[in-house]
C-alpha cells in the first residue's frame, strides 16, 4: 500500500495524472467487475517548475490514423535511427536533425524523467492577447463605482501589447472605439434584436474595411482592426481609463415595479462576433460583468415585471422555466442568476457575490492576472486536448470544461461517459489548476489475455496558447501494468486510488445530475458503491458485524456520505444558480480541491496543544474549543459556547491573558493564508455557538448526535445537531448490511 501512494504522489507531481486503477484488468469483463472504472483525473498544465519547454517541434508517427508522439515508451534503433511507435508499432525514421543521437546522447524526449515534455512551436506569427470587457452599466450608483475602479485598476496588470476592448450594455449594447482621442464613439445596437457574426461584422463596418483593404497587406489589414475596437493597452491605457471612468448608468428609466432591461445575450453575442471578425480562430477572453438578470433578448432568463419570480428548481423538474438557456463565457456576477450562464461545460472562470464593492470580488478578479514562477500569466487560451490509446483501450470520455470536436477514430469507445464519441476536446481556457476527468474502457476480449509484463498506455497532447504569446504542446505519456485478476487481484486492490475515485465517480454523479432526476442518480451512486464493497469487502454472508474494507478502500465510503450530503447532489435550500456555480467550479478544480468541496477540513484550536486536524463531526463541537472548518467555498471560524463567553467579556483585552488572545488569533492567521490563496476567494465566516451563521458549520459535519440521540451521548461529547439526516455511523451500518445480505 505505501509502495503504491509513492508511486502515485511521484506520477501527480511529474504528469499531473491521477488514476483510479493503478494496476489495470486485463479484460473488459474483469474491468467491469471493478465497478470503478479506469479512468483519471488530467491536469494539462500541472505546474513543473523543472519542466522547461523545448525549442523545437516533436516528432510524430507516421501513420496517419495515429500521430502519437515520440516518448520514452517507443523502442529506439539508434544506429538504424528508427523509431517504433508504442501505440501503432509503425516504425518511423527519425528526421535529419536527430542524426547525432545514441544511447548516451539521447533527446529529452526519450529520457523516462520526461513522460511529460513541452514543446514550443516556431511556425507561424504569434497570436496576441486579448482581452474585451461587456460591462453591464444597469448597476447602483455605488456598485458601478465600484466595478469602475476594478476595471481600471485591471488595465494596470495587462501587459502593453495585450489588446483590450469595452462593450457595455443595459437595454441598448453599445461597442466602444477605442480610438477616438478627446470624443467618445461608439455602436449602438438594440437589445432585443439577434444578430448572427456576420451581421455584426457588417454592422461594425468590418467586412466593408476587410474589402476596402483587400489589396493590402496583411499586417495594414490587422492595424485597421485594432485601430478601431481592440487596441494594445499602452496605446489607450489614458484614455479607456477615462472611458470608464465617465460611464454612466442606463439612461433609460425603471418604472415602478419593473426590473432594469438587460440586454445581457445580444451583448455577448456581439463580444463573439468581434472576435470573430478580427481574430478567427484566437484565443480570447471576454469578461462578462453583470449585476442582474438578462431581462430581453437572447438568454432572457425573467421578465421586467418584478412580480413575478426567477425560476427554481421546482420550476425546472416541471419544465415551467420557459427562458432557460445556456452561454459560454468569464462570468463576474452580482446578484445574477448563473443557471443560464454557467454549466455548459464552461472554461472560464465564474465568480458570484453579493456587490461589486466586497473584498471577495475585488481581491478574486485581481487574481485572474496572477503571475508563475517565470511572471507570466497563469492562463493559457484555445487549448485542445487530444489523446490517444494502446489497442487494448479506449477512450470513453472526458467530463470537466471541454466541449467535443467529434473526432472519430481507432481509440474511441461507442460506450459513452460524460462528453464522449471523440478523442479530440476544445478546453477555450486554461490554468494550472484545470483538471479534466477522463475515462477509458478496456477492450481485449476474456479469451485472449495480455502477454505476462504487458503495459497499457495512454498519451495525453495539449496544443495551447501560452500567455507569452507562443503556441505551445504539452505531451504527457503514462503506462500501466496489466495485471490478472485471478492471480493478482490483491495487487489490484492495493492499486486502489480512494481520492482520485471518489473525486471520479462524485464527477459522474454530477454530470448526471444535470439531466436526471437528484434521487435517481443517490440511487445510482448507492449501487454503485454497494458492488464495490460486495466486490472487496471482507465478510460473512448476512453478518454485517464481521465486514471488513482494506486500507486502500477504508475512507471511499466515508467520502460517499459526504458527497450525497453536498451541494452538488443536494438541492434543497440552494437556488438553481447557486447550485450551478457549485458544480462549475468542482467540475474543473485538481483532486486537493474537489476532496475539500466533497469533504470539508476541520481544524481545531485549543489551550491544550498546537492545531489539529479533527473529524468533521458533531462531536468534535465543543464548548472550549475554536474550530476552523475549510470547504473550499467558504472559511468559516466557530467558537465554542465557554470561547464566546470569554471573547465577549474581553478577556482577550487583559495583559493575564496573552494566552487566549493568542488561541483567538491563530485561527485567524491560519484563515488568512488560505484567503490570499485560494481561487476564487472563499467567503469569510466568523461565527460562534448559538450564532445564526453557524449554520455553515452545522450543515456540514457529520450529525452523529442529533435532538434524537441526545442522552446517549456524555456532556462533553459534543454539539447535538437539529436535522433528520442520518449519521455516517447509520449510514455504514445500512451499507454493510446491504453489502453482506444473501438476498443482494
Amino acid at each position: 500500500m505505501a509502495m503504491f501512494q509513492e508511486f502515485i504522489q511521484q506520477n501527480e507531481d511529474r504528469d499531473g495524472v491521477r488514476f483510479s486503477w493503478n494496476l489495470w484488468p486485463s479484460s473488459r469483463l474483469e474491468a467491469t467487475r471493478l465497478v470503478v472504472p479506469v479512468s483519471c483525473l488530467f491536469t494539462p498544465l500541472k505546474e513543473c517548475p523543472d519542466l522547461p519547454p523545448v525549442q523545437y517541434e516533436p516528432v510524430l508517427c507516421g501513420r496517419p490514423n495515429c500521430r502519437a508522439v515520440l516518448n520514452p515508451l517507443c523502442q529506439v534503433d539508434f544506429r538504424a535511427k528508427i523509431w517504433a511507435c508504442n501505440f501503432c508499432f509503425q516504425r518511423n525514421p527519425f528526421p535529419p536533425t536527430y542524426a547525432g543521437i545514441s544511447e548516451v546522447n539521447q533527446p529529452a524526449e526519450l529520457m523516462p524523467q520526461f513522460s511529460t515534455i513541452e514543446y514550443i512551436i516556431q511556425r507561424g506569427p504569434p497570436t496576441p492577447l486579448i482581452f474585451l470587457y461587456v460591462v453591464d452599466i444597469c448597476l447602483e450608483e455605488e456598485d458601478l463605482q465600484a466595478l469602475k475602479e476594478s476595471l481600471q485598476m485591471s488595465l494596470s496588470l495587462l501587459p502593453p501589447n495585450a489588446l483590450v476592448g469595452l462593450i457595455t450594455f443595459g437595454r441598448m449594447v453599445q461597442v466602444h472605439e477605442l480610438s477616438c482621442e478627446g470624443i467618445s464613439k461608439s455602436y449602438v445596437f438594440r437589445g432585443t434584436k439577434d444578430l448572427s457574426a456576420k451581421q455584426i461584422q457588417v454592422s461594425c463596418h468590418l467586412q466593408e474595411g476587410l474589402r476596402d483593404l483587400k489589396m493590402y497587406p496583411f499586417i495594414e489589414i490587422l492595424s485597421f482592426f485594432l485601430c478601431r475596437f481592440l487596441q494594445p493597452v499602452h496605446k489607450v491605457d489614458m484614455n479607456l481609463t477615462d472611458l470608464l471612468g465617465e460611464l454612466q448608468r442606463d439612461p433609460w428609466p425603471v418604472s415602478q415595479g419593473k426590473r432594469p432591461l438587460r440586454s445581457t445575450g445580444i451583448a455577448l453575442s456581439i463580444a463573439v462576433g468581434l472576435l470573430e471578425g478580427t481574430f478567427p480562430n484566437t484565443g480570447a477572453r471576454v469578461m462578462l460583468f453583470t449585476g442582474g438578470p438578462p431581462t430581453q433578448g437572447p438568454g432572457m432568463v425573467v421578465g421586467d415585471e418584478l412580480k413575478t419570480p426567477i425560476r427554481s428548481w421546482h420550476d425546472i423538474q416541471k419544465d415551467n422555466a420557459r427562458h432557460l438557456k445556456k452561454w459560454l463565457c468569464n462570468i463576474f456576477l452580482s446578484q445574477t442568476p448563473l443557471l443560464n450562464f454557467s454549466f455548459c461545460h464552461c472554461s472560464g472562470h465564474i465568480v458570484m457575490g453579493d456587490s461589486f464593492n466586497t473584498s471577495l470580488f475585488k481581491q478574486t478578479f485581481q487574481r485572474v492576472f496572477s503571475k508563475d514562477y517565470n511572471n507570466e500569466f497563469r492562463m493559457a487560451f484555445g487549448a485542445t486536448l487530444e489523446v490517444k490509446t494502446s489497442r487494448e483501450l479506449k477512450v470513453s470520455g472526458a467530463i470537466g470544461p471541454c466541449v467535443s470536436l467529434n473526432s472519430k477514430g481507432p481509440c474511441v469507445s461507442e460506450n459513452e461517459m460524460g462528453v464522449g464519441g471523440t478523442s479530440q476536446w476544445k478546453v477555450c481556457s486554461l490554468n494550472p489548476s484545470t483538471t479534466l476527468a477522463m475515462y477509458f474502457e478496456v477492450v481485449n476480449q476474456h479469451n485472449a489475455p495480455v502477454p505476462q509484463g504487458g503495459r497499457g498506455a495512454i498519451q495525453f497532447v495539449t496544443q495551447y496558447q501560452h500567455s507569452s504569446t507562443q503556441r505551445r504542446i504539452r505531451v504527457t505519456t503514462i503506462a500501466r501494468n496489466w495485471a490478472d485478476v485471478q492471480s493478482q487481484m490483491q495487487h489490484i486492490e492495493s492499486s486502489f486510488d480512494q481520492e482520485a475515485s471518489a473525486v471520479l465517480m462524485a464527477r459522474l454523479a454530477v454530470f448526471r445530475a444535470e439531466s436526471e432526476e437528484g434521487p435517481d442518480v443517490l440511487r445510482w451512486l448507492d449501487r454503485q458503491l454497494i458492488r464495490l464493497c460486495q466486490k472487496f469487502g471482507q465478510f460473512n454472508k448476512d453478518d454485517p458485524a464481521s465486514f471488513r474494507l482494506s486500507e486502500s478502500l477504508s475512507l471511499y465510503p466515508q467520502f460517499m456520505f459526504h458527497l450525497r450530503r453536498s451541494p452538488f447532489l443536494q438541492v434543497f435550500n440552494n437556488s438553481p444558480d447557486e447550485s450551478s456555480y457549485y458544480r462549475h467550479h468542482f467540475m474543473r478544480q485538481d483532486l486537493t480541491q474537489s476532496l475539500i468541496m466533497i469533504q470539508p477540513i476541520l481544524y481545531s484550536y485549543s489551550f491544550y496543544g498546537p492545531p489539529e486536524p479533527v473529524l468533521l463531526d458533531s462531536s468534535s463541537i465543543l464548548p472550549d474549543r475554536i474550530l476552523l472548518m475549510d470547504t473550499f467555498f467558504q472559511l468559516v471560524i466557530y467558537h465554542g459556547e465557554t470561547i464566546a463567553q470569554w471573547r465577549k467579556a474581553g478577556y482577550q483585552e487583559m495583559p493575564e491573558y496573552e494566552n487566549f488572545k493568542q488561541l483567538l488569533q491563530a485561527p485567524l492567521d491560519d484563515a488568512q493564508e488560505i484567503l490570499q490563496t485560494r481561487f476564487p476567494m472563499p467567503r469569510y465566516v466568523d461565527t460562534e455557538h448559538g450564532g445564526s451563521q453557524a449554520r455553515f458549520l452545522l450543515s456540514k459535519v457529520n450529525p452523529s448526535q442529533t435532538h434524537n440521540n441526545l442522552y446517549a451521548w456524555g456532556q462533553e461529547s459534543g454539539a447535538p445537531i437539529l436535522t433528520d439526516d442520518v449519521s455516517l455511523q447509520v449510514f455504514m451500518d445500512h451499507l454493510k448490511k446491504l453489502a453482506v445480505s444473501s438476498a443482494a
